[in-house]
């Protein structure tokens, strides 16, 4: 098994491609060891010194550390996957926390808003959320509310430098060109 790493805009995230299906269905962002309890892969992950998050998209891994140097924990962390993979063990356990629609939970909107919401989510669903996945994070929809767009950023793209900028630059200046009443886009 060959496991191809790339490097992110956040230098403290690297994302590992194992060359396979990592989950189906929505992305998962674990934010420390106990939030990882459902996962295996990322309970594996939590136990190298020095992780301090596992986002887990379709085809892709992204790993965040704290100050440790990749050279250190980098041929850990590809153990780690290969060896998981190998094992022919689930990425999301069987009988682990119900995932579905936990981030529809935490929305906020107007009813009056729904239409604009339908628009917002749709862009960012076909021209967001793959360009951002490409840099090994993830963005979700949070909420509307007088002209602003909540938005939470995943996987690498929380706590990266450029996440003002893309948010500012590039999804803040397509949703006002392609929604109207979409003033600013914030982050949560």
């Amino acid at each position: 098994m060959f496991i191809q790493t790339e490097a992110t805009p956040n230098p403290s995230t690297l994302k590992f491609l194992p060359g396979r299906d990592v989950l189906v269905g929505e992305p998962r962002d674990f934010r420390g060891p106990e939030a990882a309890s459902a996962s295996p892969l990322a309970t594996g992950l939590f136990a190298i010194s020095g992780v301090t998050g596992v986002f887990l998209g379709s085809d892709f891994i992204s790993v965040t550390k704290d100050d440790t140097n990749w050279a250190h924990i980098k041929p850990a962390i590809l153990g780690v996957i290969m060896d998981h993979f190998l094992s022919g063990k689930p990425v999301i356990a069987e009988g682990g926390p119900a995932i579905a629609n936990l981030d529809e939970v935490d929305e906020f909107f107007d009813d009056d808003d729904s239409e604009t919401v339908e628009v917002i989510k749709e862009l960012l669903a076909t021209r967001v959320r793959p360009a951002v996945a490409m840099d090994g994070g993830d963005i979700t929809f949070k909420g509307f509310k007088e002209g602003t767009v909540f938005l939470h950023m995943q996987g690498a793209c929380s706590g990266c430098p450029s996440s003002t900028a893309t948010l500012k630059s590039g999804i803040e200046n397509l949703l006002r060109h392609f929604v109207p009443g979409v003033e600013s886009v914030q982050q949560v």
